[in-house]
């Protein structure tokens, strides 16, 4: 496994990269200290499994980084790293294509579990968004499946309704002017968290729930 780290702070980078490059590990770290320098990562190393990348950087930051590797590099997963907790950047950053967000305060075991999460095709959700009251219906509430311990995200709900209408997944991303890829991992999140294999069955089972 090869990852990217790109951030600003020599003692993050090494941080990160320690933790996720253990003794013994398979994985491999590549470090770039900016966005430009890590859009010439990004190139030189097509074998790139994700991206690990800071929101908050002098010069071009970490939200205009993100779109670029998404035009670049479609494929390729980005987890944002932020000192901020925020939930306007959280929904920021996962319309623009971001894979997971993780907040800076979070433990290793978290970080380990969202790069796992995220490299089986699915977007994490940091539960300060998940708990943040009073959002309103379509954005990113949250609701649940007859009681099932699966959660599906507001933004998941409206992938569902557009699948209903029949709907491509670039169609979707066009609609909810959100990535490609997004729509993709929304779906493969969607299919797990319902418990169906195709959109068929995903949509019908959201009409049998009451989600759409």
């Amino acid at each position: 496994m090869k990852l990217l780290i790109i951030d600003d702070h020599s003692i993050v980078r090494a941080g990160l990269a320690a933790l996720l490059a253990r003794p013994g590990s398979d994985i491999v770290v590549v470090q770039a200290a900016a966005a430009a320098a890590g859009m010439i990562e990004v190139d030189a190393h097509p074998d790139l499994d994700a991206v690990f990348l800071d929101l908050n950087m002098p010069g071009e930051d970490g939200m205009s980084a993100l779109r670029e590797i998404g035009k670049r590099r479609p494929d390729l997963p980005v987890i944002l790293l932020s000192s901020s907790e925020d939930p306007v950047d959280v929904r920021r950053a996962l319309a623009a294509g971001a894979f997971g967000y993780v907040p800076k305060s979070s433990s290793p075991q978290t970080l380990m579990s969202v790069l796992k999460l995220v490299l089986a095709g699915e977007v994490y959700v940091p539960p300060l968004l998940l708990k943040e009251p009073g959002v309103r219906a379509g954005g990113d509430d949250v609701s649940r499946l007859g009681g099932a311990s699966s959660l599906l995200t507001g933004r998941q709900i409206d992938v569902l309704r557009l699948l209903a209408r029949g709907l491509s997944n670039k169609e979707i991303g066009r609609e909810l002017l959100v990535a490609e890829r997004t729509v993709k991992a929304h779906v493969t999140a969607i299919f797990k968290a319902l418990g169906v294999s195709n959109r068929a069955q995903a949509v019908d089972a959201a009409t049998q729930a009451a989600l759409i």
